[in-house]
């Protein structure tokens, strides 16, 4: 498996709010001509959603589902200087340093789960995905999801991992099972999820994860109580997601549970 890495790049022009987010991300230039929606270290959530996104992003990378390619983004401390919006001017002057970059997906839609029909692999492999992260933002309200040149886009990963903006038995929150699985917008059609859950635990070995936590700057981390060093804050998401899929059929049988209600 080639290894895990992502390029950076340096914030050159911002181009637009997107205001539909409550972190109210953007879209920008990078000095490599490319736009991306950049998410930002300064937003209310701060690092954290971040640090959701980059995992979980990576995670159905590897799973074989369609995920915007991800850049570390610099941003200058001068960069917010002429921008007239104060509240806009104050989230760059707070996001100085490395955010998160996803590559802009120009002239996407968003998916429409009445018009748009998805196979059951691929919406086992997806519901997987966010019963392991516990991904609360994959409803038919807020779908997440994107169409791009007629195939399925998974974008936003930022709500997962929630357990993280407390760290309170953060242990015992690795073996719940995900009861707002109920509400995934492709629940119903997720017939395979024993199948993919045999697929997903041969490539999610442990020396994969340490891969992914290890993308994690440094600088993302070390601001949490409950951990003594940036290295023991890195390790407890190790620890968390090697626990949850080593222990899947937990949130695998609520999901197969949740289905056979609805169906």
């Amino acid at each position: 498996m080639k290894k895990l890495q992502l390029r950076n790049v340096d914030v050159v022009r911002y181009v637009t709010p997107l205001r539909e987010g409550g972190s109210m991300p953007a879209i920008v230039e990078a000095d490599d001509d490319f736009l991306y929606v950049l998410k930002f270290r300064g937003a209310g959530q701060g690092t954290r959603a971040l640090i959701a996104e980059l995992i979980g992003s990576e995670i159905a990378r590897v799973l074989g589902l369609k995920v915007p390619e991800l850049v570390f983004a610099h941003l200058e401390a001068d960069f917010g200087r002429l921008e007239p919006d104060e509240e806009i001017q104050d989230l760059l002057k707070f996001s100085v340093g490395l955010n998160l970059g996803v590559h802009y997906l120009s002239g996407a839609i968003t998916f429409d789960p009445v018009i748009n029909t998805v196979d059951p692999l691929l919406a086992s492999k997806i519901v997987w995905l966010d019963a392991l992260l516990m991904n609360v933002d994959r409803t038919a309200k807020n779908t997440n999801m994107l169409m791009w040149h007629k195939e399925l886009w998974l974008i936003d990963q930022g709500a997962s991992l929630y357990f993280h903006h407390s760290w309170h038995n953060w242990k015992e929150q690795a073996l719940k099972p995900f009861v707002q699985i109920k509400d995934h917008v492709l629940l119903r059609q997720a017939t395979q999820l024993n199948d993919v859950d045999r697929f997903a635990k041969e490539l999610l070995n442990e020396d994969f994860i340490q891969e992914i936590v290890s993308l994690i700057p440094d600088d993302w981390l070390g601001n949490e109580p409950n951990f003594q060093s940036t290295a023991e804050h890195r390790q407890a998401y190790a620890y968390f997601l090697n626990a949850r899929i080593a222990n899947s059929e937990i949130f695998i049988n609520e999901a197969n549970e949740a289905r056979a209600a609805r169906v």
